[in-house]
């Protein structure tokens, strides 16, 4: 799909937006104030797609996000790994030496300590780092500075002062690409796959044990196996997980015919080509 909207969720000129520009050039990104939104926008027909993120490098998963998917109705259709840089922003024609104070979101301000720390910047916190940069255009201030990325400079106007500010280089975030195609084209057999699945297992004694066991019997190598809590009570029997394969291989079909026979319940929530990324870290 190359025409069309794309959701996602913060202001325009987010990290999620720049991620939607990057896969999706020729979609119009629409945002979102939250993931309940966004996903809602993908669901109604409002947005053909949406790009979520599920995870970072460095501050680990996006909690609201994986219990929204499985109950979602979406499909997964594919990934995308983007590395996530922070510019630090000013109105047109402030100088460095002025600025005394620099907003952002909690997470960007703690991935820019060390910037924030020898500029000696007092900070401000703010629901979205693009939010940041908004805000100082529409309230122009030669004291305060914005960390965003570099397309909220774009967008708003601002100059971008020091670049790539963050402490750690490697910071990368995952997305997933989502649609509400209930049964979307299969990805190609020339790509090496990703499939995402949810399962809740029996109340047996060793049931997950037994339920693992043949992806190990089978060669599948899962990358990804969390669990969660429904209805607030203090039991972990629902499941989140990740496999390498799509289910039509022989050792993964094995390996889920296992999994169901330990299972009451189980949805494969999406099947899609491998980011090239992986491959590369």
């Amino acid at each position: 799909m190359s025409t069309g909207r794309i959701a996602f969720q913060g202001e325009l000129g987010a990290n999620s937006h720049e991620a939607c520009v990057a896969a999706f050039p020729d979609m119009t990104p629409v945002a979102h104030p939250t993931f309940e939104e966004a996903f809602e926008a993908i669901k109604s027909g409002d947005c053909q797609l949406g790009m979520i993120p599920v995870e970072n490098s460095i501050a680990g998963r996006v909690a609201d996000v994986h219990h929204l998917l499985p109950n979602s109705g979406l499909k997964i259709i594919g990934e995308r790994f983007k590395p996530i840089h922070f510019q630090l922003m000013v109105n047109p024609g402030v100088k460095l030496e002025a600025v005394k104070t620099v907003a952002s979101m909690p997470i960007a301000l703690a991935q820019c300590r060390k910037t924030i720390r020898r500029l000696k910047l007092k900070t401000e916190q703010v629901g979205d780092t693009a939010l940041s940069a908004k805000l100082l255009a529409e309230h122009p201030d030669p004291t305060k500075a914005a960390i965003a990325p570099a397309l909220a400079a774009e967008l708003y106007g601002l100059e971008i002062l020091a670049r790539d500010i963050e402490d750690t280089h490697n910071n990368t975030t995952r997305f997933l690409v989502m649609t509400a195609d209930k049964a979307p084209p299969p990805p190609p057999f020339t790509s090496p796959c990703v499939t995402s699945f949810v399962f809740r297992v029996r109340n047996l004694p060793a049931a997950l044990y037994k339920a693992m066991g043949g992806f190990a019997t089978n060669g599948v190598n899962m990358t990804k196996l969390e669990s969660y809590m429904e209805n607030g009570a203090f039991t972990a029997t629902f499941f989140y997980s990740e496999v390498d394969g799509r289910p039509e291989d022989r050792n993964l079909a094995l390996a889920f015919e296992e999994l169901q026979f330990f299972s009451e319940q189980f949805e494969i929530l999406g099947v899609y080509p491998a980011d090239p990324f992986r491959t590369r870290v």
